[in-house]
């Protein structure tokens, strides 16, 4: 599962209008509709985040850094619309991108098409590349140890802004919050990363009640990184 935002869609009306939400294509590209919404993976909006000056300051690029390699590779296990691994690509990452729903693999494939179409994004998203399956069994694939694994389950506490709820609700619509917590976790330790990186609301519990080696706070996020022994 990929990165989102667990919302609850209001009463009433609004229930039937995000009850069947669908794909469809126009100009701008793939998008899904549901009722008067419509969610679209755009990763040109993130290009001010992606300056040097910004990108270094990032608190998901900080707590995935890692000394000593030259070209670090990360496994963002719940990749959503992509929007934290494109910050990792554009840290110097090659970033595999796990998505196991079909529609928001859609939505993923198609904002990375446009956007390699961008010389301002060319180069970054030409370090992601998407698995579509369940990230517990990509896990367990892999090759090679990556050197970061990313977590960032859906969990309901962590936003608040009513303009954010509307627009993920239609992916909510998709699949649920992250019910698998434990054999998530357990993969990406098993995976032998140097880190997992494990995004949470600044004041929730810890994913599966494992303590982290340490963490990074803002204000409304904080990173927890685990850091296998060696």
């Amino acid at each position: 599962m990929g990165e989102r935002e667990s919302h609850k869609a209001g009463g009433g009306t609004a229930d039937a209008a995000v009850a069947a939400p669908r794909l469809t294509r126009d100009e701008a590209g793939l998008a899904l509709v549901g009722g008067n919404m419509v969610l679209r993976g755009d990763f040109s909006r993130m290009l001010p985040r992606l300056r040097r000056d910004r990108l270094s300051r990032e608190l998901l690029v900080r707590a995935a850094k890692v000394k000593g390699v030259d070209a670090p590779v990360a496994v963002d296990a719940t990749a959503g619309l992509g929007e934290d691994s494109l910050l990792l690509a554009a840290a110097g990452f090659s970033v595999l991108l796990c998505e196991r729903d079909e529609v928001v693999a859609a939505l993923l494939k198609d904002a990375l098409e446009r956007a390699a179409a961008d010389p301002a994004l060319a180069a970054v998203v030409a370090r992601m590349r998407v698995a579509e399956g369940d990230s517990i069994e990509v896990l367990h694939s892999l090759p090679e140890p990556p050197d970061v694994v990313y977590l960032d389950p859906m969990f309901p506490e962590r936003r608040k802004s009513a303009a954010v709820k509307k627009k993920f609700q239609l992916i909510h619509q998709l699949e649920p919050p992250c019910g698998e917590q434990e054999e998530l976790l357990g993969a990406a330790l098993a995976a032998s990363p140097r880190k997992v990186v494990i995004k949470r609301p600044v004041k929730g519990p810890a994913l599966a009640g494992v303590k982290p080696s340490y963490s990074l706070s803002g204000k409304a996020v904080r990173y927890d990184v685990l850091v296998p022994p060696r």
